[in-house]
């Protein structure tokens, strides 16, 4: 049983992360999915009660963003692994701009989020966490803290 979580601005890449190397096997845990707190902590509840894989695919800027899914991940016996997005905020205000109609984000947003983004640490209570930057080519590179 496993839970991602992943932690990083909007436009850094998250979610073509997850299509990329999580889509056939974790379900999608996302706030710009089920848009309210109550519908996804049933659908965690779910997770949680038939130990399904999962990747919590929100900005998680702070420690205590991100204890809401660890200590509830670690209660349930699961193995919770992290996974850092670090990208600047140009590079992330670039990707945004790429994005259609309703997928664009504000710039002030991005701006507010990166504002409050606290860098993670194993002392969080992760079992294994990852720091993911794009190369030049675009290509993802993950690589252990």
């Amino acid at each position: 049983m496993q839970a991602v979580i992943f932690i990083g601005i909007q436009g850094s890449g998250k979610t073509t992360f997850f299509k990329e190397i999580f889509f056939n096997t974790h379900l999608r845990v996302s706030l710009d999915l089920f848009r309210t707190r109550n519908r996804e902590e049933k659908f965690l509840q779910t997770c949680f009660d038939t130990a399904m894989r999962f990747v919590v695919d929100n900005t998680n800027p702070t420690i205590q963003d991100r204890q809401r899914y660890i200590s509830r991940a670690k209660a349930a016996h699961f193995k919770v692994t992290g996974y850092f997005f670090d990208s600047t905020l140009e590079e992330a205000l670039f990707r945004n701009s790429l994005r259609k109609g309703k997928e664009i984000i504000p710039e002030k947003g991005i701006r507010a989020t990166r504002n409050k983004l606290v860098e993670p640490s194993l002392k969080e209570g992760f079992d294994e966490l990852y720091r993911v930057t794009l190369n030049k080519q675009g290509l993802f590179v993950v690589e252990e803290f």
